[in-house]
């Protein structure tokens, strides 16, 4: 099997790719946002965040990567994603070496996944092997919204008549007549292909090597495993292929739309050893986490404990209006009483405001103006040592509000993933004790 083509993200010098073939193939998915390859006919691609919608058309207009004269680009895209035999492994610019403990620390705190016997390499196998990891999260979302329950024609055959009369049916099992009918009814019921779908994608997981753990990490886990095993007493491993085809067009009921990613995450668990095998020449598969959204909802992992609101556009939490009648709706990073932060996915050579692109210094003072906010700043990844890694308060014009760059230092040499949490929640603290004395 050919090792995966190695690259960071926001590497728009370009990797040369000398083979023909792999060019080839690059083109099923280079120039193509991201938006277009998360389509349904793409049942083994993932990508991170899944409400495109909900963090506006920028995330969807992105691309994974670019081919220019023969060389190989990316953006602010990371994980794995493949085409026939040719693959990419696109891990963070931040990483040092082989580990790329920054990208595994961040998906450990977005996903509140509290195990420590991953992998930390960001190949094709402990990629998809995180996907795993990620599953209890996505059963607990989807279980917030109930058992999933559909719509289903059942058959029976007694004398408590509650549906139509199967004539050819009755006929045929009820001649001579004893009392009994048969007939056929639409009901709901919790056994379905989608609960059934789950219920593989548990007993898989309890089988893994090392994923059994997780499915008795906390009680909530616990219960909703314990759920979904009642409501499937069907359940034949040997229905698993059947089941998995049965789920490849994903579900639209609107009221249960965290089943919609739930089922998706199950898919690709099930398939991995088929796509782990080329078996789908012809589809793109991969898992993909966008930089700036994960380095976002990361953050959020550290601000919300200090009273900070994170809005979120596709429910309308936390808005913002421009104009006194309520128009004009925006959504900051992160803002509380009297400030206003907004997260940055990129590398800086110095904590200078001067460094901060132009539009996004206007789109925070704006925000700072309409919240009438004194203190605006900014929160980026930090690759410099911890004396270089306060920066100068500068003072704006007009009404006197305060602007600053604030670091996490993201790079820090560590021997293990172990050494690495623990200095990466040293940071995290300083951090929180900075920002209070605003």
């Amino acid at each position: 099997m050919d090792l995966p083509i190695r690259i960071s993200d926001n590497n728009w010098e370009g990797l040369t790719i000398d083979d023909e073939h792999h060019l080839e193939n690059l083109q099923k998915i280079a120039e193509k946002p991201i938006g277009k390859l998360n389509l349904d006919d793409n049942p083994n691609l993932l990508i991170f965040p899944q409400n495109l919608e909900e963090y506006g058309d920028k995330i969807g207009k992105e691309y994974v990567c670019e081919t220019k004269e023969g060389k190989l680009c990316t953006g602010n895209i990371m994980g794995f994603i493949g085409y026939g035999d040719t693959k990419i492994r696109i891990h963070s610019r931040f990483a040092q070496g082989e580990d790329d403990y920054f990208l595994h620390y961040m998906l450990r705190k977005v996903f509140s996944i509290n195990l420590f016997d991953l992998k930390y390499h960001a190949d094709e196998e402990s990629i998809f092997d995180f996907l795993i990891y990620l599953f209890p999260a996505f059963l607990k979302r989807a279980m917030r919204q109930g058992l999933y329950k559909e719509y289903q024609t059942r058959e029976y055959n007694d004398a408590n008549i509650r549906g139509r009369i199967d004539v050819a049916r009755h006929i045929r099992m009820n001649i001579p007549f004893a009392g009994k009918v048969a007939y056929s009814t639409r009901e709901y019921a919790y056994d379905n292909h989608v609960t059934q779908l789950i219920r593989h994608t548990i007993e898989f997981i309890a089988n893994h090597n090392y994923g059994g753990g997780i499915l008795q990490n906390d009680d909530l886990t616990k219960d909703a495993v314990s759920q979904i095993r009642e409501a499937t007493p069907t359940y034949s491993q040997n229905e698993r292929r059947k089941v998995v085809n049965q789920n490849l067009r994903p579900i639209s009921h609107p009221f249960f739309s965290e089943y919609r990613h739930l089922q998706r995450l199950c898919v690709q668990i099930l398939r991995y050893e088929e796509i782990k095998y080329g078996r789908n020449e012809d589809e793109i598969y991969g898992v993909l986490f966008d930089g700036a959204w994960l380095w976002e909802e990361y953050l959020n992992t550290i601000l919300k404990d200090c009273g900070y609101i994170h809005p979120h556009n596709k429910i309308s939490q936390g808005r913002v209006s421009l104009f006194t009648d309520g128009s004009g709706h925006r959504y900051p990073d992160f803002y509380k009483e009297g400030i206003v932060l907004d997260a940055k996915y990129k590398r800086y050579a110095h904590l200078e405001l001067q460094s901060i692109d132009g539009d996004d210094l206007h789109q925070v003072i704006t925000y700072m103006y309409i919240l009438e906010a004194k203190h605006g700043g900014f929160i980026v990844p930090w690759q410099h040592s911890l004396e270089d890694f306060d920066s100068r308060t500068k003072i704006l014009n007009g009404y006197k509000g305060s602007m600053k760059i604030y670091g996490i230092i993201v790079d820090t040499p560590a021997h293990n993933y172990e050494d690495y949490r623990t200095q990466m929640e040293q940071y995290e603290k300083f951090l929180a004790t900075q920002l209070s004395l605003l």
